[in-house]
């Protein structure tokens, strides 16, 4: 039977399975199987069972007694809270901006703003640029290590928008948005940033709705709902 590593493995595994679930590989409501899992992963149940209760501690896993392990579906309820904690952490960061900017910090953002325009990127590679991108602008206004925080509460928000960029045909427009943003802040536009800031974070919502209308089984609704394993698993 394969084995883990100690302590770093088990973390390894766990980060690969959160991994997963926030780039929707394991889609939301999807059922989870130990044993599948620690067959693709090489490792044995283990560390997966310990990875799914650290993952349904954060919400982004379910666990129903008697009927098993699922992705847990986006909650709107917890993509607003998300979204509440980003937009403040973001927003006060604009107004604390230095009258110098830092030119290294400004120059790596000038380079993912280029590298977002590049017709190859696939929706993954965006998004990482995406999150560098706010990422920098954190670091310009001194607060980047606080990135790390916001990272670790947005996990059905990263969900969230995900399923936005694949539900738009471009993400051009997130790029443009960024630019906007990013022209603003150098020209010493700090109530323009902050209204296109606020513009750009606040889309994820057009974005649920749209994709709930037609999607409506990647979202929570009703928290009493159970899933029923059949030949296909159904939540009812």
């Amino acid at each position: 039977m394969p084995q883990t590593n100690g302590r770093t493995s088990r973390r390894d595994i766990y980060l690969k399975l959160r991994q997963m679930v926030l780039t929707l590989k394991l889609a939301p409501g999807a059922a989870l199987s130990e044993n599948e899992l620690a067959a693709s992963l090489g490792v044995s149940r283990t560390p997966v069972r310990e990875s799914l209760i650290l993952l349904a501690q954060e919400g982004l896993v379910q666990v129903f007694p008697k009927i098993g392990s699922f992705v847990s579906r986006v909650d709107p309820a917890q993509v607003a809270d998300a979204q509440f904690l980003r937009e403040a952490v973001e927003l006060a960061s604009l107004h604390d901006l230095p009258e110098r900017l830092d030119p290294a910090v400004v120059e790596d953002l000038r380079a993912n703003l280029n590298r977002q325009k590049c017709a190859d990127l696939d929706l993954e590679e965006f998004f990482e640029l995406d999150e560098a991108f706010h990422q920098g602008l954190m670091r310009l206004s001194g607060h980047g290590n606080v990135w790390t925080t916001v990272a670790a509460a947005k996990g059905h928000l990263d969900r969230a928008r995900r399923l936005g960029l694949h539900e738009n045909v471009s993400p051009a427009a997130f790029a443009a948005q960024h630019h906007e943003i990013f022209e603003a802040i150098l020209g010493g536009d700090v109530p323009l940033a902050h209204t296109a800031m606020r513009t750009h974070l606040r889309a994820v919502f057009s974005d649920i709705e749209r994709i709930r209308a037609h999607s409506p089984e990647l979202f929570a609704g009703d928290t009493s709902t159970v899933p029923v394993r059949r030949n296909v698993v159904v939540w009812e």
